[in-house]
């Protein structure tokens, strides 16, 4: 009796403080601070992006939400304080790395070479990259390209893409460099670019909310196939990688992903009640049944 009773005191000692002894990396800054950071687009709609009450909002703020509740969850905390800090495709690497933020809520691609930096939850979104460009000029596809000054986004995916066509096609496109989606669209509004390499959804966005969505088309022709995007955490951070991905598996094998995509890809989206009227493909249905953060597009059926 009395060897039961000291192994049942022994294993209450090492029981009860397991998880805090346990607890590293960004889930002990999470629980020592009471805080989480995440980083969010105040230009990406309809995925992160700020409305006119001045709040971010967007499909990729709302999953990352349902991870906040799985976080708090998670760490037993009554209260989690949400902290946002602006990034934009050139900082959202190295203020992840440097850990300025700890969760980065946006339309980043999830690639093999972006792996060896940071990691990401199982993808949320799948697109590929190709060009708007004014229906008049009758740009369709890659080739059309030739000559011609062609914009995209400094730190993205897209950028690489173009150089990579130009200079194995010798198409002699002038490369221009914009900060951000806005102002590379303003470039082929205002005709000091042709055309502008991005990922197709968000060229549909900004379509969308163009002073005349009708004279703007979207190519045919594609820099990829269909890539996935992921919500973006630190590399080599384990545990919370584990609860990071348990949250989003949950959520993208529940119906209510469904309502979270009809609500910002197939309804009128704030401030002006665009519609950008994308529905949900096949690959991420599929995607979401098995949820994965392989960066491969073949494994997307893409």
């Amino acid at each position: 009796m009395r060897f039961l009773t000291t192994a049942a005191m022994l294993a209450v000692a090492f029981a009860a403080p397991a998880d805090a002894q346990e607890l590293s990396g960004t889930l002990k800054k999470i629980k020592d601070t009471g805080a989480i950071t995440l980083g969010v687009r105040d230009a990406a709609p309809p995925f992160s992006y700020i409305d006119d009450h001045q709040k971010t909002v967007g499909y990729a703020i709302d999953i990352c939400m349902k991870i906040v509740d799985e976080i708090k969850a998670e760490l037993k905390l009554d209260k989690l304080e949400v902290n946002e800090s602006v990034v934009t495709s050139s900082n959202r690497i190295p203020l992840m790395a440097n850990g300025t933020i700890d969760l980065e809520c946006g339309s980043t691609t999830n690639n093999a070479e972006r792996q060896k930096q940071v990691s990401f939850t199982n993808t949320h979104f799948l697109t590929a990259s190709r060009f708007v460009s004014k229906k008049a000029l009758k740009l369709d596809q890659i080739d059309d390209l030739k000559g011609k000054a062609v914009v995209s986004v400094s730190g993205s995916t897209n950028l690489v893409q173009l150089n990579k066509a130009n200079a194995a096609r010798s198409l002699g496109i002038t490369v221009m460099n914009a900060k951000d989606t806005p102002e590379a669209f303003l470039m082929v509004e205002t005709d000091r670019a042709q055309a502008f390499v991005m990922d197709d959804i968000q060229l549909a966005a900004m379509i969308a909310s163009a002073k005349e969505p009708s004279i703007y088309a979207i190519s045919s022709g594609a820099f990829s196939d269909p890539e996935p995007y992921g919500i973006m955490l630190r590399k080599d951070d384990a545990p919370f990688k584990t609860v990071v991905d348990r949250a989003t598996a949950k959520l993208y094998k529940s119906a209510e992903i469904e309502k979270i995509y009809d609500k910002w890809f197939m309804e009128p989206v704030p401030p002006r009640g665009l519609n950008f009227h994308v529905p949900m493909p096949a690959s991420m249905k599929k995607s979401f049944a098995s949820p994965s953060d392989n960066p491969d597009p073949a494994s997307y059926g893409g």
